[in-house]
């Protein structure tokens, strides 16, 4: 489909615009290997796999695909961080994804190893920052999308964006149609990333419980902002487990909080050196905040409960607002390609209506009077 060729399928090496992005406990060597075989390209959640199983999952994919056209997602506050990039370096990804991202020394050695950066952002000043630190494209996310996101709606902030940096930029939030990559790329986008259609499709290791709370969702006020995970906006589907937090007290924030990092830390061998140097570090800066600094580093628990273990009502559940339009688990091989077909008839009717002259074209006229 020559229309859906972009400067993200040639950089990226993939059939279609259209990337997989890395969800919490979701986005494992599966959902990345069922992505790539249907012609998008997938990130492996690199903050929730454990240090142990990471590089066996890189390796799934490679098996799987033949090659080692996906990407890797991390943080720089994981512990095993470092971890992440000489192992994106190692097997050649194709490209990293991080929020909390890298220094310049960092991608610099991404660069050197021809591994792209693609930072995600959900403001103007954000992407320009990425752009200016090296990154090689963009992903904006707008407020419509799930997990941690920005204020600003992706119908305004993807033009400011295309508007103030050079390098290609992946549109998110409120994608899961042909229709909506058709209007990215008549935007000016490059291609279109999605996280909750993915999520809900049947290639997604997310248990059939959790799945059915996301189908039971059909309204989009069921699917709100709150600052009551980590002090930052999180969209996630209401749940008994979020109206808690948010009626505890700072103390009961933190009692909660810290009963996860307990277990986070059995599950992933993360050192109490590490741990304890986060909290002392957070009460350094500002003790008020500590349960927020303890949440936000164990979201993996909090998102383990519901994606993993099955029990929805108890955890969180990150959510785009497009959850609420979406009521079938297609596969993503069935999904990559009802969007590309879709995206390339809506691309086709808007090319049918130029004129076969484009001397006679709307706005001409001025040019043929001085011709």
């Amino acid at each position: 489909m020559t229309m859906l060729q972009t400067r993200l399928t040639e950089a990226l090496g993939c059939r279609y615009p259209i990337v997989q992005t890395a969800m919490g406990w979701v986005a494992d060597a599966n959902l990345v290997i069922a992505t790539t075989l249907a012609g998008g390209f997938g990130f492996l959640a690199g903050a929730t796999i454990p240090a142990q199983a990471l590089e066996g999952e890189i390796k799934k994919v490679i098996q799987a695909t033949g090659t080692s056209n996906f990407g890797l997602n991390f943080h720089m506050f994981q512990d095993n961080a470092a971890q992440c990039v000489d192992l994106a370096i190692q097997y050649r990804l194709r490209a990293v994804s991080y929020g909390r991202g890298p220094d310049k020394a960092t991608i610099a050695r991404f660069k050197e190893a021809g591994v792209l950066c693609i930072p995600t952002v959900g403001a103007l000043k954000h992407a320009q920052k990425a752009v200016e630190l090296g990154a090689d494209m963009v992903t904006i996310q707008g407020g419509e999308g799930g997990g941690h996101t920005g204020g600003v709606p992706t119908t305004i902030l993807l033009p400011q964006v295309l508007d103030a940096v050079s390098v290609p930029v992946i549109a998110a939030g409120g994608y899961s149609t042909g229709r909506g990559l058709a209007s990215a790329l008549a935007a000016g986008a490059e291609g279109i990333a999605m996280g909750t259609r993915f999520l809900m499709t049947s290639d997604s290791p997310t248990p059939r419980a959790t799945l059915e709370r996301y189908l039971a969702v059909n309204d989009t006020q069921q699917i709100r902002v709150t600052l009551a995970a980590d002090g930052m906006r999180h969209r996630m589907i209401d749940n008994p487990f979020i109206r808690r937090l948010e009626q505890a007290s700072p103390m009961g924030r933190l009692l909660i909080a810290l009963r996860s990092a307990r277990k986070w830390q059995a599950q992933t061998g993360m050192s109490s050196a590490h741990m304890f140097k986060t909290l002392f570090k957070a009460i350094r800066e500002d003790p008020s905040t500590l349960s927020q600094v303890v949440m936000a580093a164990n979201q993996p628990v909090l998102l383990e409960r519901s994606m993993v273990e099955g029990v929805p009502d108890e955890g969180i559940l990150p959510s785009g607002q497009v959850a609420a339009a979406i009521d079938n688990l297609p596969s993503c091989q069935e999904l990559i390609e009802q969007i590309a077909g879709e995206a390339e008839r809506c691309l086709q009717r808007l090319y049918a209506r130029l004129p076969l002259d484009p001397a006679s074209a709307p706005g001409n006229e001025q040019q043929r009077v001085h011709a």
